[in-house]
This record gives C-alpha cells, structure tokens and sequence, in this order.
C-alpha cells in the first residue's frame, strides 16, 4: 500500500455537492452496500484511523454504472476515480464525528428510521429492502452514518453561518435589477375547436355561467380539469395572440373569442400585476437564504481542506 497524491488533488476537485450526492447515494442505493464488517479485509483506502474495504467500494461503485450499456474504459475509470474522491470525505467526515465525539442515540435513530418509512406504502420499504438483497440491520448502520454526517457539518458549518444586515444591504443593491418583476397577469381560458362552439360559450359566460365552471365543461385545453387556469404569467410566457388578448383586458372582464393555431379561446382575467422593484424588507429571506448557502459552501470546502491536509489518506491502487 502506498500513499498516493492524486486521491487528494482529486479530493480537492471536489465541491460540496460532491459530498452531498454521495451521501444520498448512500442513502437511496442501499443494494450497494452489505454490512462493512461482514467483508473481507482487503483494505482499499485507508484514512486516518478508518479503512474501507475493496469489496465495499466496489458494491457501492457498481450502483453509479449504466444497468444497459458499458462504460469506456476511461470513463468509467474516471468515475471510479471520482467516486474514490467523494468516499474519501465521508469518512474523514466520519472520522470527524468521532473526534468531536458525536453519536446518534437510538431514539434519534428510531426517529429517523420512521420518518423514512413514512415515505413509503406500507409494507413497500421492507420488499425494497428484500429486493435489493439489503438486511434491516445494515440499512440502518448506513442511516445512522447519514446522521453523524449531518451532526459534524450542524456543529462545524452550519452553526457558524452568520449573515449580517450589512451583508444582505450590499448583495440587494449590487443585484437590485435581478429582483424586479415583470408586469403580470393572471387569467383562465376556455378553448374549443370551432367559432361556433366558442360563440354558444361565449353567450353562456354572459348570461352567469361561472368560467371556471365553463371551462370544466367545453375547454379542450389540458387546464380545463383546473377550471382553465393559467396561472400568472408576464408578457412572452404564452402566445402572442394570449398576450393581447390579456394584458389589455381589465380584472374580471372576459374577452371576445380569439383565434389561435389551437382553436378559439375565451380568456377571464383575474389579476393583473404592473411592474414593480421589490423592498429589501420583501426579499430579505431570499436574500439571507442564498448567503446563507453561499457561505455554507464556502465554510464546508476551507473546512474540508484543512481536515484533508492534516489526514492521512493511502489507497491501494494495484486494488482499485
């Protein structure tokens, strides 16, 4: 066994996501893993204290290849490469957990294991299980590394996120245009085929026939099923025709017939919004939320990389 470098110059190549999709590929392919104490010891990696055996990785790596084609060779080296990367963090991750002595109780486990189960049909998760040839028990040891993983990046990044109010000013004057909105409207629509069904609708909308109601009965527009609704919208979202047919309708009045390539339509508008610029105090949380992930991403990667400078990370690469 060697130490190698490329696994930490392909470890730094990696961003924060990387380490996120593997644990969710732990998470949602669990045929990949068996229990890792019941593997063989032909020791792959090695990092720190902690080793992973070569018979887990290769059942977790063949979970990411194509199930009807294969890979080219480079390619899929590349990605066994990849995925090496990404493994190497979870467990100088996990290794983390259990400096900082971090665990994960039984009843947080239990909860855990509920919350999943909850997801599914009864009696699903547990033919899913079978299925993919995954006992309960070494299910529940990957959930309980999932659980660690979180508490280590809750203590060690995201409790330390602090955005401040000179912050959020800065990034909302700098990025002002970006929250402007557009001059909307909202409007329902009846379509049917011809001008003489549109006109035979158009007389009973006149005489009381609410539209959402109308547009259930005689709409052949996919929307007809929610009364013809769609939604709010601005001007080039739809149609030419759509949009003046609408914008200069005013609230509540219901439109003439307007021929279309798909039929003749009748529009209702419900709202029309005109062109505005947002308060800060109105996009405040969407402000603090996208600084709040960008500086998520930047503590995670300074933090990652200063656990992989003090590890010590050997892979045998006449295994891998």
């Amino acid at each position: 066994m060697k130490s190698v470098a490329f696994a930490r110059h392909a470890v730094r190549g990696n961003p924060c996501r990387g380490f996120y999709a593997l644990a969710l590929l732990f998470f949602l392919l669990p045929a990949a893993c068996s229990s890792p104490e019941k593997l063989p010891s032909q020791v792959l990696l090695t990092v720190n204290d902690r080793t992973v055996s070569l018979e887990r990785f290769q059942h977790e790596f063949e979970q990411l290849l194509p199930r009807d084609r294969a890979l080219p060779e480079q390619e899929e080296q590349a990605l066994r490469r990849s995925f090496l990367a990404q493994l190497i963090d979870h467990q100088l991750l996990l290794g983390e957990a259990a400096n900082l002595h971090l665990s994960v109780s039984a009843r947080e486990l239990g909860k855990a294991v509920q919350n999943h189960l909850g997801q599914y049909p009864p009696g699903e998760f547990e033919r899913t299980l079978a299925k993919k040839g995954l006992s309960a028990d070494a299910w529940k040891q990957l959930l309980q590394e999932e659980l660690l993983v979180e508490k280590v990046l809750q203590r060690m990044i995201r409790d330390k996120i602090k955005v401040d109010e000179t912050d959020i000013s800065a990034y909302f004057e700098a990025n002002r245009q970006s929250f402007s909105r557009p001059e909307q409207v909202r409007a329902r629509q009846i379509t049917v085929a011809d001008e003489t069904q549109g006109r035979k609708v158009l007389g009973m909308l006149r005489q009381g026939l609410p539209f959402d109601e109308a547009a259930r009965r005689y709409s052949v527009s996919p929307d007809a099923a929610q009364g013809g609704d769609l939604g709010l919208f601005a001007r080039g979202e739809m149609p030419e025709a759509f949009d003046a047919a609408v914008f200069g309708l005013p609230v509540g009045h219901v439109s003439d017939l307007v021929k279309t390539e798909y039929g003749y339509h009748i529009f209702l508008v419900e709202a029309h919004r005109p062109p505005s610029q947002p308060a800060l105090e109105t996009v405040r949380q969407e402000i603090v939320a996208l600084l709040s992930r960008q500086q998520e991403e930047r503590l995670y990667q300074e933090w990652l990389q200063t656990l992989r400078q003090k590890a010590s990370i050997e892979v045998d690469w006449a295994l891998l």
